[in-house]
This record gives C-alpha cells, structure tokens and sequence, in this order.
C-alpha cells in the first residue's frame, strides 16, 4: 500500500486525505439520519393523546422539541395553534427547512470530493504521463520496461481517484434519498397534526 502511495507522487496525499473525509462523513451520516430517531413512529399518537388529555404543557412541548426531529417540527406548530391554520403552517414550515438544513450537513462536502477525487487523479496521470515523455527525451524510447513503469505509476493516481468518488457519489445520493423519504414521512404527520387541530369538524363545533 505505501508503494503505491509513493508511486503515485505527491497528488496521493490529497486524494487520500479526501478518503478520510469521506469515510467520516459517511459514518456521521449513517448515525445521525436515523429514521426511528428523525421521526419515531408513534410520536403523532403520543402528541396526539397527550393534547386531548390536556397534559401538553410548556414543558412537555421543551421536551418534545428536544426529542426529535419531528417533535422539534410538531412543537413549532403546536405552540402556533392557536394563532389560526396559517399561521400553525407557517411555523411548521420554517421548523422543517431548519430540520433539513440539519440534516443535509456535510453534503454538500460529500458531494465535493466525489465530484474532485476523479479530478485529482486525472491530474497525477497528467503529471505523471509528463514525467514519461521527459524520460523518454533522456533516455530513448527503447527501454520498454521503463515505459511500461511510468505509464503504470501514471495511473495509479486516477485509479486511487475513481476508488474514492465512487462511492462518495453512491453515499450521496443514498443519504439525499434517505432525507427525501424522512422528509415526506414528517410533511404527512404535520399536515395530521394540522388538520387534527384545525379540523372542518372542529370549526363547525365551535360556530
């Protein structure tokens, strides 16, 4: 392994640098966007019944926010419920664009090596394939096997380049994918939560 990384010169070191950041980036991601910790399947009910046995207070509501990130999205809008349905949405809204936002983090760094690593590596076989035809000056082009031994350390870097943006681009686009799911799964129990509050029903009752 330290031969190849010595073969590929001094663009390795980026390249592996950017591996790292990948990997940690991956396994922070993989952690945190737990969907049973994003959004718990029961939460709605629970929220649900504790409304309506009235036991939802100020502090009940701080600790539901703290709890997840559909609690931290269901507390914004039940604290507006009374101000009326807009504004209840409103609220919801500007909660979910933080939750995204929280969970997009590191991204967009993910997506840069996946998109730079292959870079990074066309550019050391550039250097490299450089170097060949500087020897080829020197030395004639009849030492095969000296052609052969450039050309090879040459590609080492694209293939190191490919080896880390490949699966940097599959990990992206799982991890968006992931969120998009987490995503539609809190729009559907807010919306729930909305129209539970703010029922047609409810309106008719109190008229």
């Amino acid at each position: 392994m330290l031969e190849l990384v010595k073969a590929g010169g001094w663009l390795m070191i980026p390249i592996i640098l950017s591996s790292v950041v990948a990997v940690a980036i991956c396994l922070e991601r993989l952690w945190t966007l737990n969907r049973s910790k994003l959004a718990p399947r029961d939460l709605l009910g629970e929220v649900w019944n504790s409304i309506q046995a009235g036991r939802l207070d100020s502090d009940a509501i701080k600790r539901l926010r703290r709890e997840s990130a559909l609690g931290l999205i269901l507390a914004a809008g039940i604290s507006n419920s009374h101000a009326g349905r807009d504004i209840m949405k409103e609220s919801i809204e500007e909660a979910a664009s933080y939750v995204i936002h929280d969970m997009e983090r590191y991204l967009n760094t993910l997506g840069t090596i996946a998109s730079v690593a292959p870079l990074l590596g066309l550019l050391g076989t550039v250097i490299g394939m450089i170097t060949v035809f500087s020897d080829i000056m020197i030395h004639g082009a009849g030492n095969a096997a000296l052609l052969a031994g450039g050309i090879s350390e040459a590609l080492i870097t694209t293939a190191s380049g490919l080896t880390v943006a490949i699966p940097a681009l599959i990990m992206h686009r799982y991890f968006h994918r992931k969120i998009d799911t987490v995503v539609v799964t809190m729009e559907q129990e807010a919306t729930k939560l909305v129209d539970a509050l703010h029922s047609e029903r409810d309106v008719k009752v109190q008229a």
